[in-house]
């Protein structure tokens, strides 16, 4: 629907990004307050601030690329699933979906892996599974840049900050349904009763189905519910307290055979094929969070703001990656060009009735003290806080293909160009492993922006925290026949300990009220065991344990500008150097290093250019377009040793004593952008989107198996009608020219087709 018709009726209030009444920006001269750092107001896709406490300043004054997608921007797009909102974003690429954790969203952002790095409402969200519903945000917010300083341990290239919704001030109830091609069907309310006396309650609901367009299997279903309820808002005393569980029951996507040296999709294999067993394989996802917030104004100036959560995520997954070898009906095998004798068939192997069942568990305390107040000439806006968390991690691994007596179910071959998805062999779950970690960390940290007077100010931002973590693997007996078939047989403890000091300092000169100029240096620090799901490896004979090696250390330096043109469009422009200065790579052999312990000697650089534009350049037409170039350099991928030293161990040569040095990072694109725009006609609303990704490289950590992903680009399109106030429709076309092309591209021969066209009819009813 239209931005503009809306944003002028009482749905505007459904569509606020902050728990708190959004308010308009401080005219100039005229002091803020405390309680303003922790408030937001969307004009259009302009968006003011961002949702977090810890920045100090509005967007145009804070130094650091910071893309914000509003809820507005999403529901024009039918953007529904995180995936679906960060495909939109320059920057970003998606890996196969595995990871420590089991299946789920695998990111990688500006070139480094981005899994551990989203957050919600600023809290940690490490859980490795698939965020596939947006009908509890009011944004998401893209921010780029090394950023332990504000999200914690890792944030190497960003993170990723989710914003949910609450109970506010004012009524509205909004009902959408919608239907459309490849069983897509939604229902979703979003409903806001103001209680009077500075009381409100809020509650998001949704049921969801659709097949994966232009796939055979692959489906998704969920449902969810989200109330929130709020106390104080008129007042210095506000609690607002929030529940939110969703549950998804959706067929896992893998995708089929990707091999570079053939172009990418290989001749005589139908994207829509499915090459797993489609009556087995389903990831089953259960989320529940329970948040309180308090807040106190002592002051005018100063306010207390204090939020707890507890969370947890189970997921089942069962999957079967179309790994094996592959004989096209053409008669070669496309992994070594070779011909083959047996024509269009598949013989399966690898992770087949591969079961994985995770249970995540967190419980945070974060408290922040908000101050504005004046040292002689100078204004600070200042923030301190406390945080703490304790995260537990339970995953109990097996294979599903078993016969009672634990002996390997042959696979039969199946056809390339039309495979039978239809498993028929006994299932009998063997189990392999349980893993099982804790992570505690505790955090002080403080940000403070320096107004000198009307044109320079400086942002500075310091954080200290204690991370610690374990992982137990318990290994089990999974031969054939054996008496102590699925008895524990090891017991491997992993443990690492650091303590970790992030900061970021940005100096900003404003040329006008409405702009400015900035240069700002940050850095993050990644610990061995960044993540509850991640374990690191206590000893090695091959040179790869790492539980005792120093945290790895990445900076970023960003030369930028911003502008805001009448408080309706903001432009932005950076250019900025992403460095891990310092990474952990394999010494293997070394006889300096007999625990077998990585180095941090591994380096790699990303050079790039960030372009945005977001908000109305008209009253009737609003535009939220981002590019990016990407310059991406392995500088050394090898340790000190290897690199002098080549040879088999260190797989390397005299001839090439470093594979990676020189090579793009893997997943990086150079070239990004995407173009979303709308245009009011009297009751008619007319949108059209394009987003492009350009070649990048995927390979494994020695440099082999390189597969280049090939650019592609997607079209969208909208038509909204409004019938009257209350009721409107809207009609999107996703994929315009069902164009085919691939995503998750994995080095060992495979890839996800992404989306064909998908056409979806929406109702909007507000009352």
């Amino acid at each position: 629907m239209s931005n503009r018709k809306f944003a002028a009726s009482p749905l505007a209030g459904a569509l606020a990004l902050s728990i708190a009444a959004p308010v308009l920006a401080e005219p100039a001269g005229e002091p803020a307050n405390a309680r303003d750092l922790d408030k937001i107001e969307v004009h259009g896709e302009y968006v003011e601030k961002p949702s977090s406490i810890k920045y100090t300043q509005p967007l145009l004054d804070t130094p650091q690329t910071i893309t914000v997608v509003t809820k507005d921007v999403m529901d024009q797009q039918n953007l529904i699933g995180l995936r679906d909102v960060l495909s939109t974003l320059p920057g970003i690429t998606f890996g196969a979906g595995e990871g420590g954790g089991g299946y789920g969203d695998s990111i990688t952002l500006r070139g480094f892996n981005a899994n551990s790095d989203i957050t919600t409402d600023g809290v940690r969200d490490s859980a490795q599974y698939t965020r596939t519903d947006n009908f509890n945000l009011e944004s998401v917010e893209l921010i780029n840049g090394a950023n332990s300083v504000y999200s914690g341990a890792g944030s190497v290239g960003g993170n990723i900050n989710l914003v949910s919704k609450v109970a506010r001030s004012g009524d509205s109830t909004v009902v959408t349904a919608g239907a459309g091609t490849d069983s897509f069907g939604r229902l979703t309310l979003d409903s806001n009763t103001d209680l009077d006396n500075g009381a409100a309650f809020r509650v998001n609901a949704m049921v969801h189905q659709n097949d994966v367009p232009g796939r055979d299997y692959e489906k998704f279903e969920r449902w969810g519910i989200a109330p929130s309820v709020a106390f104080g808002l008129d007042g210095d005393t506000r609690f607002t307290a929030s529940y939110f569980h969703q549950s998804d029951d959706n067929l896992p996507q893998y995708g089929v055979p990707y091999f570079a040296a053939f172009g990418g999709g290989l001749p005589g294999v139908d994207t829509e094929n499915y090459y797993g067993y489609h009556n087995v394989d389903r990831q089953k996802i259960d989320v529940d969070m329970i948040t309180g917030v308090f807040e106190h104004d002592f002051t005018p100036d100063t306010t207390l703001r204090s939020l707890a959560r507890f969370q947890q995520v189970e997921q089942l997954s069962v999957v079967d990656a179309p790994q094996g070898t592959w004989c096209l009906p053409a008669g070669f095998n496309p992994a070594t060009g070779a011909a083959c004798a047996t024509p269009d068939r598949y013989l399966p192997s690898g992770p087949r009735g591969l079961s994985r069942d995770t249970k995540n568990t967190l419980a945070v305390s974060q408290t922040d003290i908000v101050s504005r107040f004046a040292t002689g000439s100078i204004d600070h806006a200042f923030v301190a806080g406390v945080s703490f968390s304790r995260e537990e991690f339970d995953l109990d691994t097996g294979n599903l293909f078993r016969t009672p007596t634990g002996a390997t179910v042959p696979l039969p071959p199946m056809s390339v160009s039309d495979p039978y998805s239809v498993y028929t062999g006994p299932q009998n779950y063997i189990r392999g492993s349980i893993a099982e970690g804790s992570l505690d960390n505790q955090a002080i940290y403080a940000f403070d922006t320096l107004e000198f007077n009307d044109r320079w100010m400086l942002n500075l931002g310091a954080r200290y925290e204690h991370n610690e973590g374990d992982t137990v693997t318990t290994t089990f007996n999974t031969t054939a026949g054996s008496p102590q078939l699925g008895q524990p047989t090891t017991r491997v403890v992993a443990e690492n300990s650091d303590d970790l000091f992030s900061y970021r300092a940005g100096l900003i000169f404003k040329p006008a009220r409405n702009a400015s100029l900035y240069l700002s240096y940050s850095n993050s620090k990644t610990p061995s065991k960044a993540s509850v799901n991640g374990s690191c490896t206590a000893t090695s004979t091959t040179g790869t344990a790492n539980c005792n090696v120093d945290p790895e250390t990445a900076v970023n330096i960003e030369l930028g500008a911003k502008w805001d043109i009448n408080s309706r469009l903001a432009l932005t422009a950076a250019m900025f150097r992403n460095e891990r200065e310092e990474y952990k790579v394999a010494d293997p052999g070394n006889p300096e290093n007999p625990s077998g312990e990585q180095q941090l000697d591994g380096t790699a650089r990303v050079d790039g250019v960030a372009l945005g534009a977001a908000g109305n350049i008209t009253d009737a037409w609003s535009v939220f377009a981002n590019l990016t170039w990407l310059d991406s350099e392995v500088i050394q991928g090898v340790s000190d040793y290897c690199k002098a030293n080549p040879g088999t161990a260190c797989g390397n040569t005299p001839a090439d004593p470093d594979p990676l040095a020189g090579l793009p990072i893997s997943g990086t694109p150079e070239r990004s952008g995407s173009l979303w725009t709308t245009y009011d006609l009297a009751r008619w609303t007319f949108g059209y989107g394009v987003t492009y990704v350009g070649n990048y490289d995927v390979y494994t950590g020695n440099g082999a198996n390189i597969a280049e992903a090939k650019g592609y680009t997607s079209h969208r399109a909208m038509v909204g009608f409004d019938v009257n106030e209350r009721l409107g429709f809207q009609l999107n076309v996703n994929n315009l020219f069902d164009k085919t092309y691939y995503t998750r591209i994995r080095n060992n021969g495979w890839a996800t087709p992404g989306e064909a066209r998908q056409v979806v009819l929406q109702a909007m009813y507000r009352f």
